[in-house]
């Protein structure tokens, strides 16, 4: 398995999340602003099994990424220290659904897409996690309400509670990721005033949640999980 993290988040979850594979720790890259510089869906978005890069990542970790086995193709946008060239590749895909604010994103996405939800909050994995093609938890109002109108299932989770160097707060969806049926997430659940709800929703979907450490949830800027299956 090779995991793909921020090597800037906590200590304590930077050892655990060692504990379940090995992981390609993403070192912050000089393109976009500090806060971002290392987040894995600013460079990176999944597609089913494969990763969407830009073209601006190193070569050790496009070279990591192949040798794991992971197809990679590279998008058209060059990222830039401001919004909205910071954004092209913060989608999110569940199935062939793509949801973005399609003004922004990158061709190659909407390439692979056979159906589109445009949505105005262009950091949309920042803000969006899919559980599956019908569940989903944002921390964008804007989301939820176009979500909603799609006939999604929604959970909404305050970001106020949510930590992000260099800013007021971040959002949930750049705390967590999916590793089989584990939700992982960057901070202790119940440290969230939707915790009870979260589990619910969860494992209506099948979901167990992991946490990484004991504190409050951190935006890493999601965590991005390949096994063998994959």
């Amino acid at each position: 398995m090779l995991i793909i993290a921020d090597s800037r988040m906590p200590l304590a979850a930077k050892d655990s999340l060692s504990g379940l594979g090995e992981v390609l720790w993403l070192e912050p890259q000089p393109c976009v602003y500090p806060a971002i510089a290392a987040h894995p869906d600013i460079y990176l978005c999944r597609h089913k099994h494969q990763l969407i890069a830009s073209p601006d990542i190193p070569v050790h970790w496009s070279a990591r990424i192949r040798s794991a086995g992971i197809a990679l193709s590279f998008g058209q946008q060059r990222l830039g220290e401001k919004y909205p060239q910071t954004a092209g590749y913060n989608a999110v895909f569940a199935g062939d659904l793509l949801i973005h604010n399609l003004k922004v994103s990158d061709p190659m996405l909407l390439s692979l897409a056979s159906d589109t939800i445009h949505v105005k909050q262009a950091y949309t994995r920042c803000n969006l996690l899919a559980l599956n093609n019908t569940h989903m938890i944002t921390s964008d109002r804007g989301i939820e309400k176009t979500l909603l109108r799609h006939g999604k299932n929604v959970l909404f989770v305050e970001p106020k509670q949510i930590r992000l160097a260099q800013h007021t707060h971040g959002f949930f969806g750049g705390a967590c990721g999916l590793l089989g049926t584990n939700l992982v997430v960057c901070g202790n659940i119940s440290t969230l005033g939707e915790s009870e709800a979260l589990h619910d929703f969860a494992h209506s979907c099948g979901f167990t949640l992991l946490s990484l450490f004991d504190g409050p949830l951190t935006d890493v800027g999601s965590m991005l999980f390949f096994t063998g299956g994959d």
